[in-house]
């Protein structure tokens, strides 16, 4: 259904990224209903999905019953068959998490029982010498296989959803920044860089942004974002066989990052990390960038000074490897010892929205919160891309029900 810019749409969507366009692809199916997203940037998935590493995420990490667990493992099934489905490329590569200490070995006989929980199959334990059956190359005491992980371009995935919004007759406006909403009875009216665009239910995808939608919208989150740059390298092309797989470490259970990394991409590339520094900027992908704004935001929250106090010297390291090649390196030749520092190559970066706590809390799970007329996606870092699918038809669950909608 085509709506005129001075229509009145049932519903708007802030944020141009994957989780907002696949929420706006599953209220697509509800055809009684005439949606908007709108996106600051000129371009959709300009972000966290376009700067993500393209991982389809199983679904081993996360705490049973938690909704990245739920959503991550039905999400990547999801993935898969929408891929085959659209003829996007993808491939079901598997991983594997390798332990290099006898403490990592324990941890990882904890981080299976959580897979099988979760509802994982397949999963098989590697001794010392099947380790080196899947990945010659890998140094460890054993390893995990996770055969559910693969890899995928999430920007095409972004583009596929929309299109099917569209085909719907629904609209996507890019260059279309949120600076003021304001309540007219029971309408939303939503002041943008292009017009006014009203609405009965707002629904925040802002990703980097999301907070400060939500204040904008009258709502306090109780949390703040605080971006984290994840910076990688790449592996020369001569050196791409030393990765067979994908090719993780044992995660420290205490924070929500999986530690530098080697992740094959879709285009026949490796890449290397990522670390998971703090950085000065939402939009922060290169270094020592730094805004005024987000700066303070980040030094005037107390929140940032007791998280600092609790991690400061799990801080440092991210730090040291993002200020060292050699650093980063290190950490890389844990896992695979033949890399040299001229088998690294500058690559990207991204950067990961972290909700924190007033408390200094790594917020863990997806947070979703329903407020008057408006719904916040507060968190949703990793695996939300993995889990976009099955996210966005949770959202438009609860947003259906305002209206009545099945």
């Amino acid at each position: 259904m085509l709506v005129s810019m001075s229509s009145l749409y049932d519903i708007a969507i802030v944020g141009g990224g994957i989780i907002g366009i696949a929420t706006a692809r599953a209220l697509s199916m509800r055809r009684s209903l005439s949606i908007i997203v709108i996106e600051a940037e000129q371009h959709l998935a300009s972000h966290q999905t376009g700067h993500n590493s393209g991982v389809i995420h199983s679904g081993l990490y996360y705490k049973p019953n938690s909704m990245k667990a739920r959503l991550c493992v039905e999400g990547c099934r999801e993935m898969y068959r929408f891929a085959r489905e659209r003829g996007l490329a993808f491939e079901r590569c598997g991983k594997i998490v390798v332990a290099t200490s006898e403490r990592e070995l324990k941890a990882l006989e904890v981080l299976e029982a959580r897979g099988r929980a979760n509802g994982l199959q397949g999963l098989k334990k590697l001794g010392l010498e099947t380790l080196r059956e899947y990945e010659p190359h890998v140094s460890g005491l054993g390893g995990l296989w996770v055969p559910q992980t693969g890899i995928i371009d999430f920007i095409k995935v972004t583009r596929a959803f929309a299109d099917d919004v569209r085909t719907a007759g629904h609209d996507i406006e890019t260059g279309t920044r949120l600076y003021h909403m304001r309540r007219r009875g029971e309408v939303l009216e939503l002041e943008t860089t292009r017009g006014i665009r009203r609405c009965r239910l707002l629904i925040n995808c802002g990703g980097l942004q999301s907070d400060r939608v939500a204040r904008m919208c009258g709502v306090e989150p109780r949390l703040r974002i605080i971006p984290f740059r994840g910076e990688y390298y790449t592996l020369a092309t001569a050196r791409r066989h030393l990765v067979r797989h994908l090719i993780y470490p044992v995660p420290d259970a205490r924070y929500p990052f999986l530690g530098v990394h080697f992740t094959r991409t879709i285009d026949g590339g490796v890449e290397a990390g990522p670390n998971a520094v703090l950085v000065f900027k939402r939009e922060g992908y290169r270094k020592w960038r730094c805004s005024l704004r987000d700066t303070m935001s980040i030094f005037s929250y107390l929140g940032f000074w007791r998280m600092a106090r609790m991690h400061w010297r799990a801080g440092l390291g991210e730090f040291s490897r993002s200020v060292s090649k050699r650093a980063f390196l290190r950490s890389l030749q844990k896992l695979v010892p033949p890399l040299e520092l001229d088998d690294l190559r500058p690559g990207g970066a991204g950067v990961r929205a972290q909700a924190v706590e007033s408390s200094g809390g790594l917020v863990d799970d997806f947070r979703i919160i329903e407020e008057d007329r408006m719904i916040h996606v507060l968190n949703a870092p990793s695996p939300a891309a993995t889990a976009s699918i099955c996210i966005g038809r949770h959202i438009a669950d609860i947003a259906c029900k305002r209206f009545g909608v099945t």
